[in-house]
C-alpha cells in the first residue's frame, strides 16, 4: 500500500522548487495535496503538471497572514473531505550584509518565514488536535544552524523555526500530532543554478559527498516525516546536506 494512501496534505510555497517536489512525492504515494502560493497563475499550472483536480488543487495564499492560511487548511476539508498533512515551505530571500540590509528587507523575511510558520502551525494544530492525528513538516535550512554571510534575516528565520518546532512538538505531542523540521543543504534549483560558476564550485567543494542535492531528494525525507515510517518521531530536525556543515 502507498504510505499516503487517501490522505490530503497542504503545502506552501508548492508552486515550484521544494514544495513542488514534495508535492510530486505525496502524489505518487497515494496522496492529495493543496497547494498554497501568492502567484495563483504558477500554482495552476503546477497542479496541471501534477495530473489536475484529481489529485491536486490550487489555492492563493500569503502566508504572512493567518486569515489566509485558516482558508488555505479549510480548502483541503472542503474540496477533499480531510486534512492529515501541512508542509510549511514557503520562502523568500533578500539577501544583504548586515551593513546594506534594510530593516524592510529583515522585516519581509522574517514575516514569511517565522510567522507564515507559525500561522500554518496554529491553523494546522487546531484541526489536527479535534481530530487526535496529524504531521506537520517545518521547512528550515543549514543557513539556520550555522549562519551565512548575508543572510542575518533568513539565518535567524531558519533558526526560530527549529526553536518553533520543537516547542510545538511538546505541546502536541500527546494529542497525536507529530511536528518535525527538515534543514536543507545545498540544493539545485533554479535560484542556486543562478549563482556565479565560482561561488557554486566553492559551496559544491564544501559538501563531502561532493554535490549539491535534488529537491527530490529532500521531498523524500518530507515523506518520511509526513508518513508512517517516523510514527515514533516528533520534534526532530534533519539535515539533507550531503555532510555540509556537520
Amino acid at each position: 500500500m502507498s504510505l499516503l494512501a487517501g490522505q490530503t496534505a497542504v503545502i506552501t510555497g508548492g508552486a515550484q522548487g521544494l514544495g513542488f517536489a514534495i508535492a510530486e512525492q505525496f502524489i505518487a504515494e497515494g496522496a492529495r495535496v493543496i497547494l498554497g502560493d501568492l502567484n495563483l497563475d504558477a500554482t495552476e499550472e503546477a497542479v496541471t503538471k501534477l495530473g489536475g483536480a484529481d489529485v491536486a488543487r490550487a489555492v492563493q495564499c500569503n502566508v504572512t497572514s493567518y486569515a489566509h492560511v485558516d482558508a488555505l487548511v479549510d480548502s483541503a476539508i472542503e474540496q477533499f473531505g480531510r486534512f492529515d498533512i501541512m508542509v510549511n515551505n514557503a520562502g523568500i530571500t533578500r539577501d544583504a550584509t548586515l551593513r546594506k540590509m534594510t530593516e524592510d528587507e529583515f522585516d519581509q523575511v522574517i514575516a514569511v518565514h517565522l510567522k507564515g510558520t507559525w500561522n500554518g502551525l496554529k491553523k494546522a494544530s487546531a484541526v489536527m488536535r479535534e481530530q487526535k492525528s496529524g504531521a506537520i513538516v517545518n521547512m528550515s535550512s543549514i543557513s539556520g544552524k550555522v549562519g551565512m554571510i548575508g543572510q542575518t534575516n533568513y539565518s535567524a528565520a531558519k533558526a526560530g523555526i527549529v526553536g518553533m518546532t520543537k516547542a510545538a512538538s511538546k505541546e502536541l505531542a500527546h494529542l497525536g500530532v507529530r511536528v518535525n523540521a527538515i534543514q536543507p543543504g545545498l540544493i539545485r534549483s533554479a535560484m542556486t543554478e543562478a549563482m556565479p560558476q565560482r561561488i557554486w564550485d566553492s559551496k559544491v567543494a564544501e559538501v563531502p559527498m561532493g554535490r549539491a542535492g535534488e529537491p527530490s531528494e529532500v521531498a523524500k525525507v518530507a515523506l518520511f516525516l509526513a508518513s508512517d515510517l517516523s510514527s515514533y518521531m516528533t520534534g526532530t530536525v534533519l539535515e539533507v546536506t550531503g555532510g555540509r556543515h556537520l
